[in-house]
């Protein structure tokens, strides 16, 4: 595959004989990471082990970033790249090291690193429960004008105020999860392209 002109080429298990709990909560979380990343495409099933050429190592270098998610970066430099597909069998002796400490750092940094909903949750979710209580608070403002002598309010008034309250304090701490972000991105010193090839341009002579 690499001799055909694929700058990578990887190893994904689309099936795996390993335990089941494992491999469906993996199936999970790749499921999960395509669909919020900022990503492309995320290779699913797929854990690293590859063949990868030079120019491909050269472009990961340019990243500044002293934890990278190698998993995502294969995906987001872009290379051309071919998937060589395998089942894993079972492990016959000794345990894996990757306990589920370790597999829940590795997800996040997934998350982190190629994704900004998780920072942009809180906004949203602030802006449904301020929404949902000012809805609510006016529901009960209407019911009680039309039903000044029967109907009692309770504790709602309170209730209502404290989600809604709730709901500012979520859509600023998100508001400050987005500044955070954006100063995340600029740490990373991203390259702004990966170059492939240069066509019809004059290649500067090595000193």
């Amino acid at each position: 595959k690499w001799e055909e002109g694929n700058r990578v080429v990887v190893a994904v298990k689309p099936q795996s004989r390993e335990n089941i709990t494992i491999s469906t909560v993996r199936k999970f979380y790749y499921w999960l990471l395509s669909k919020v990343s900022d990503t492309n495409e995320v290779i699913r099933n797929f854990t690293g082990f590859g063949l990868y050429d030079r120019k491909f190592m050269d472009a990961v270098k340019k990243y500044h970033d002293p934890f990278p998610y190698f998993r995502g970066l294969v995906s987001e430099i872009g290379f051309k790249r071919a998937e060589i597909e395998f089942v894993q069998p079972p492990r016959l002796r000794g345990r894996t090291k990757n306990n589920f400490f370790i597999l829940y750092d590795l997800a996040m940094t997934g998350f982190v690193n190629h994704s900004k909903l998780p920072l942009r949750l809180a906004v949203f979710l602030g802006f449904i429960l301020a929404g949902l209580s000012m809805l609510i608070a006016f529901s009960y403002l209407v019911y009680k004008l039309m039903y000044w002598d029967t109907f009692n309010l309770g504790l709602a008034p309170l209730v209502v105020g404290l989600f809604f309250f709730s709901g500012v304090q979520l859509i600023f701490i998100g508001i400050i999860g987005e500044y955070i972000g954006a100063i995340y991105t600029q740490v990373k010193n991203k390259p702004l392209a990966i170059e492939d090839e240069k066509l019809n341009f004059d290649t500067p002579a090595d000193n």
